[in-house]
């Protein structure tokens, strides 16, 4: 992350939890990435994954709740105020603990992934298929009572031309006799 952030490079920061991990060591993850962002200042945004065992050889832990998810999006906010961004993934987190996310400290949606597919060799999580549409993405996030906002990779904002408008009737020319 040093190098990177030596060659100019921006990065973004994950973190996964619920599986082998102590609240100790989540602590500790996030306390380490506060210090390497007050020092570097590289991060873009900060994504906290949740663990999702299913078909893993962890299948006998349970999947971290919706309340989980919230608490470590809040803490992530809490913690790492440093970082400009909290994401929310939603295809791990569903839409709607999403929803309430952004009332957490998620500021992101991770917007630009609209379909995800996950078919890992190992089987973990089966194959499942999520897609939210772009109109579905704004509608989850204005039902939150969000504004949302297209950006770049960057972080910023993009801002189309719009569409020009057509009028409701095109009138024909006429020949009168």
């Amino acid at each position: 992350a040093r190098v990177a952030a030596k060659l100019g490079l921006k990065q973004y920061a994950t973190m996964l939890y619920g599986h082998i991990e102590t609240d100790e060591e989540r602590a500790d993850h996030l306390i380490q990435l506060r210090e390497l962002q007050d020092e570097t200042g590289h991060f873009l945004c900060f994504t906290p994954l949740s663990f999702h065992p299913e078909n893993t050889e962890l299948a006998d832990i349970p999947h971290p709740s919706g309340d989980a998810d919230l608490r470590n999006i809040a803490v992530s906010r809490l913690m790492l105020d440093n970082f400009d961004h909290i994401k929310s993934f939603w295809v791990m987190n569903t839409p709607a603990v999403t929803q309430v996310a952004l009332w957490y400290g998620a500021d992101d949606t991770d917007g630009t992934v609209l379909e995800y597919e996950i078919t890992y060799e190992d089987g973990a999580w089966g194959n499942k298929s999520q897609s939210l549409d772009p109109v579905g993405m704004i509608h989850m996030i204005r039902e939150a009572g969000r504004e949302p906002i297209e950006r770049d990779s960057l972080y910023h904002e993009v801002v189309r031309e719009p569409e020009p408008e057509r009028p409701a009737r095109i009138p024909l020319p006429m020949a009168r006799a």
